[in-house]
């Protein structure tokens, strides 16, 4: 989520979460906390977490392979 510059990248970002079939977690390094970024709620939870001071320690899972190298990709967009 550091990638994230703008909120045109949040977007595109919420899109690529959108499109994955099966969900996707966001969870903190240490495993204490998980956000399912399917659900509205979950998303404005994950947010506040992300804008405190060790919001880059979060890690994005999938939990469909596919939907995994999807997020990938779109990181991978975002560095470039």
């Amino acid at each position: 989520m550091r990638y994230l510059k703008d909120s045109e990248d949040i977007e595109l970002f919420w899109n690529a979460v959108d499109s994955c079939e099966g969900d996707v977690y966001l969870c903190s390094a240490d495993g204490t906390e998980e956000f399912n970024l399917k659900s509205v709620l979950s998303r404005y939870m994950a947010i506040g977490e992300l804008s405190k001071e060790h919001g880059d320690e979060y890690e994005i899972f999938c939990s469909n392979k596919a939907d995994e190298i999807k997020m990938i990709n779109f990181v991978r967009e975002l560095k470039e």
